[in-house]
């Protein structure tokens, strides 16, 4: 029973930062792929950055050279810097088995932190 539960999201002001973490258990890393999406009020859930088992990435663009991500035992983090009010949201972690070649196939979800940015 894999099982991914979120934590870090916070409220800062606009140029701060922030670290997420997802803590997976009953997941293997190896083979497989993480991922972090986001949902704000109103909007559609968007991508935001994912990680293969080779530890390729690939971002959004609106969070391109401003976020990272990355695994370490057992975890799967989003260091998020020079936050703006725009990376308001909900933020949750996602898991898939195979290669990390799209966005699609999640089957695994945390429950989601917030992270709110104020101007």
């Amino acid at each position: 029973h894999v099982q991914l539960v979120e934590s870090g999201g916070g409220s800062v002001q606009a140029g701060g930062s922030l670290r997420l973490s997802c803590a997976a258990s009953g997941y293997t890393y190896s083979g497989n792929c993480m991922a972090w999406f986001r949902q704000a009020p109103g909007k559609e859930r968007e991508r935001v950055a994912r990680i293969g088992y080779l530890e390729s990435t690939v971002y959004a663009d609106s969070v391109k050279g401003r976020f990272t991500i990355f695994n370490d035992r057992g975890t799967t983090y989003l260091r998020m810097n020079s936050l703006n009010v725009d990376d308001t949201a909900m933020y949750y972690c996602a898991a898939r088995s195979g290669r990390c070649l799209d966005w699609t196939g999640f089957g695994y979800w945390g429950q989601g932190t917030q992270v709110t940015v104020s101007s």
